[in-house]
């Protein structure tokens, strides 16, 4: 078997009672969608739980937002190095050992017992998940050969949608029902049991490679993107200081000298001579604008719903359902077709139709039916659903096998990028139109508006899904500019030494 990785027999068998090879494929493929849901499972969860949270724990209205952005902001600063880990010890041991880390600080999260507590465990969550998702594209990637990734990342993302899914009724169940740390609590047994599934079906087969970590790079990214993160937080909730402008302009220079020491670096934290292969450049940096443009549109329906329309979580969880089910249901298919057509068609639709929910959200009002917020639910995750399959599958593929970690890792990191500057960039245009303390509070869950600061607030949410639409756009752009990469290199994967 040409594969690194391989679905092991569970127990002992004897040569003639084996089961089939894809019988354990599945069994293979059935863990990694279970790591892919329950980090969905914990990114939509948390967001419905942050004013009880902040009530709880008394969480400052300026820190409780680092409960998200701490869990994200450790996902992106690891994913490539932690992929690295995965081609030096084996991509499948580092993808166990993300389930048990991640298990761990579900539990410590679950008994936080103040502001530092919660946030520390979050972080060591967020180390977690990064084994988890930087490791899971180079495993699938050595599962599958290059004409079934497609349909593999397909399946994958069905993993996310139901996480998702799950997470939104979860989270909205627990809020209103339960305590807020239930929604750690229920990690520990879906990550155990996935555990140990996965050290029963997968083996590692590979020889490892000699790698090395790069730590000025990664502290440099870190703290660079600390420092603007920080600076565009602050400016959500108070005014334009020293202190800001200092975290701004130190963010700034740290980010360039980022780009200096990796440019240096003979393994470096982002391998930049990856940007040398035609659709590799344009994958990840569609990756990035949708990341910017896609992520913060749950927070801001949240914010619509929860501040403008002032419905409870529940209420608002259950509006956003069938999108992440109709999301599902497309994935296999439109990973499929890419299998069969290329991924510069799925993936440009998809990122088309996303560019469509926006414009619908952008249409909200204080006295809109709710259905729009449905309608747009759905075009946006039937256009996620086409366009994550694609991509990924686009990039793991276009990847030399010997860093398929890498690879797998700097997508995770190019769309964590521009999912925690969507965060940060959301709250921060829509707190233009009423005082940002209160439109942070709204963000939150902590109140909500009615009459003419209703009306503002939904003016200012219809700037944010505007400018969504221009990054979404502009992904779009740079996903549709692979046809001529594409038909440029295929003589050269028609090339043995390419071969998945």
């Amino acid at each position: 078997m040409s594969s690194s990785v391989a679905a092991a027999q569970p127990g002992q068998q004897e040569p003639g009672q084996q089961a089939s090879p894809a019988t354990h494929t599945g069994l293979a493929m059935v863990v990694v969608m279970t790591g892919v849901l329950i980090t969905a499972v914990d990114t939509t969860i948390v967001v419905l739980a942050l004013p009880t949270i902040e009530r709880d724990l008394h969480v400052s209205l300026s820190s409780v937002v680092w409960v998200v952005i701490g869990y994200l902001l450790v996902i992106t600063l690891l994913a490539t190095q932690v992929g690295r880990l995965g081609d030096m010890f084996g991509r499948v041991r580092m993808y166990e050992a993300g389930f048990a880390v991640f298990v761990l600080g579900s539990l410590l999260c679950a008994v936080s017992w103040n502001e530092a507590a919660i946030i520390g465990f979050r972080v060591l969550q967020g180390i977690g998940g990064a084994f988890v998702t930087a490791n899971s594209g180079a495993v699938i990637a050595e599962l599958y050969p290059p004409e079934r990734r497609g349909k593999a990342f397909g399946y994958n993302s069905v993993g996310w949608s139901i996480g998702a899914v799950l997470g939104i009724i979860l989270g909205g169940l627990i809020v209103t029902y339960m305590s807020w740390r239930w929604i750690f609590w229920i990690n520990v047994p879906i990550g155990v049991a996935a555990l140990g599934l996965a050290l029963r079906v997968l083996r590692q087969r590979s020889d490892r490679a000699s790698r090395h970590l790069d730590v000025v790079g990664m502290a440099t990214l870190g703290l660079g993107l600390f420092g603007v993160l920080w600076a565009m937080t602050r400016l959500a909730t108070d005014e334009l200081s020293g202190s800001v402008i200092g975290y701004l302009i130190g963010g700034v220079v740290l980010l360039a000298l980022f780009v200096l020491v990796e440019l240096r670096q003979s393994e470096p934290m982002l391998d930049l001579s990856l940007f040398k292969i035609p659709t590799m450049a344009p994958s990840l940096l569609a990756s990035l604008f949708q990341g910017l443009g896609n992520f913060a549109t749950l927070f801001l329906v949240i914010m619509y719903l929860q501040g403008a329309r002032a419905l409870t979580p529940i209420h608002a969880s259950l509006l956003l359902i069938p999108g992440y089910v109709v999301g599902s249901a497309i994935g296999p298919y439109a990973g499929r077709l890419s299998d069969r057509i290329g991924p510069v068609i799925p993936a440009t639709a998809g990122l088309a139709a996303q560019v469509v929910a926006l414009a619908v959200y952008a249409q909200l009002s204080v006295t809109s039916g709710l259905w729009l917020v449905v309608l747009g639910s759905v075009i946006n995750g039937a256009g996620a659903s086409a366009f994550f399959p694609a991509n990924s599958a686009a990039v793991m593929k276009a990847s030399p096998r010997p860093v398929l970690g890498i690879s797998s890792g700097m997508l995770r990191t190019f769309g964590n990028i521009g999912m925690v500057f969507s965060f940060s960039t959301a709250i921060l245009i829509a707190s233009q139109s009423i005082s940002r303390g209160l439109a942070f509070a709204i963000f939150v869950g902590s109140t909500s508006l009615r009459g003419n600061l209703a009306a503002a607030f939904t003016t200012g949410l219809h700037a944010a899904f505007y400018t969504s639409m221009g990054f979404m756009a502009l992904a779009a752009l740079l996903s549709a500019a692979r046809a001529g990469s594409a038909a440029r290199r295929r003589p050269v994967q028609e090339q043995p030494e390419h071969a998945g």
